[in-house]
């Protein structure tokens, strides 16, 4: 039977083989490999740098300079706060103090659960509609304590 860490290896030396010849192949594998396994496997950087020939510093700047990338699974839930200026004037603040206080995490953290991850985002293009959010994708304007405790409650089911 094959252990966890071979399996990612073989995983992800699939995806790598596969894309490595493109043109700027760093970002599509990088992308792949977290949609294979929600997450940029460390044991995967090394096989990137040795593919493209490059240093594994590069590799691992680039993953930890996109905050999209993690290096660890996220929870069930994914939720999104905007830490922008014009959601920050109408509120923003309040609304991370407030979620983070639900969920009783920080920013980047996961409930024991393994539930919901609460990730700052700058900016989600709602300004119009601030303070925004997103949860698994779909967004949220005009975010408002009631909103985000029907949202705190939805993603602990």
């Amino acid at each position: 039977m094959q252990s966890a860490s071979t399996d990612i290896a073989t995983r992800a030396i699939g995806i790598i083989n596969q894309l490595k010849d493109e043109e700027g192949p760093l970002l599509p594998i990088l992308h792949d490999l977290q949609g294979e396994f929600g997450y940029v496997p460390q044991e995967a950087l090394p096989l990137i740098a040795q593919a493209l020939n490059i240093s594994r510093a590069e590799v691992h700047g680039v993953v930890t300079f996109y905050h999209d990338y993690r290096d660890h699974p996220a929870g069930r839930h994914v939720l999104k706060l905007c830490r922008a200026e014009a959601c920050q004037s109408m509120g923003g603040d309040a609304m991370a103090q407030k979620a983070r206080e639900l969920l009783g995490i920080d920013w980047h953290g996961t409930t024991s659960d393994g539930a919901v991850t609460l990730e700052p985002v700058y900016c989600l293009g709602l300004c119009a509609c601030a303070p925004a959010a997103m949860l698994d994708g779909e967004v949220i304007g005009r975010l408002d304590a009631e909103k985000l405790e029907e949202i705190a409650t939805e993603v602990r089911l």
